[in-house]
């Protein structure tokens, strides 16, 4: 056989195994009821146990060949529209989702303790012990600066409260004292009723070798160098007291 004849007996089998230009595409699996209701149960697991949203394809990987997945999630979004969760399609991907009509009943409150930093516990008790005093107060006492942070926490917590301005002083500052749930919840009946020196080194609290002249404050409700009226004060200015705060300390 020459090198035209093999030519032609090649294309001859290649034409053979090709298919007919009128040939009809592979026709669509048919499904019986049975078989449907159990892809539907397929795709309806998946969905449960899946830890994330899956796409169409994803379903599709784990259910026989040629499933209408399309179709399944459809009919399942339908069946589950009017229940506790319902089946959505977010971003490309499916999921089950909490009905928004019922969700309140998933939600929990309790409360969690937080615990202050050494800044801000620092910072309270000096505010106890010296009120009403003002930021610059607590920096002279504590040393440092004090950072926004610690007194919007304290703040924050209802324990200490703004209590007017400082009228002698440059600038009117804000006056800082605590209020009566700092006394509630350090079972005081009032701030008179904080340990003194004596109590403190009973406690393990002070140092026995103290240097000379060193004496614990002794804390008042209300000071002569309180300015009520201006109680509050402007919301600016009190942003302003602690902008020039530097970071935790």
């Amino acid at each position: 056989m020459d090198v035209e004849e093999e030519q032609d007996a090649a294309e001859e089998e290649e034409a053979a195994d090709a298919p007919s230009a009128g040939a009809p595409a592979p026709a669509d699996p048919v499904w019986t009821a049975a078989e449907e209701a159990a892809h539907a149960r397929m795709a309806e697991a998946l969905l449960f146990a899946a830890s994330e949203p899956l796409d169409e394809d994803a379903i599709a990987e784990r259910l026989p060949a040629g499933a209408d997945v399309r179709g399944i999630l459809e009919s399942l979004s339908s069946q589950y529209e009017n229940r506790g969760v319902n089946l959505r399609k977010v971003a490309g991907k499916w999921r089950f989702v909490t009905s928004s009509d019922v969700a309140h009943v998933l939600e929990r409150e309790r409360v969690e303790p937080r615990k202050l930093s050494r800044a801000a516990l620092e910072t309270l008790a000096i505010i106890a012990y010296h009120q009403p005093c003002t930021r610059a107060d607590i920096e002279d006492v504590r040393g440092v600066a004090v950072s926004k942070g610690s007194l919007d926490q304290l703040l924050e917590i209802g324990w200490v409260r703004m209590r007017g301005r400082r009228r002698d002083a440059p600038g009117r500052p804000v006056l800082y004292g605590t209020t009566p749930a700092f006394l509630e919840h350090f079972g005081l009946d009032s701030v008179s009723d904080l340990p003194g020196m004596a109590d403190l080194k009973a406690a393990g609290l002070l140092d026995a070798r103290l240097p000379p002249g060193f004496s614990v404050p002794m804390p008042s409700d209300a000071g002569d160098d309180e300015d009520m009226s201006d109680e509050g004060g402007d919301e600016a200015e009190f942003v302003t007291d602690f902008q020039a705060g530097d970071g935790e300390q």
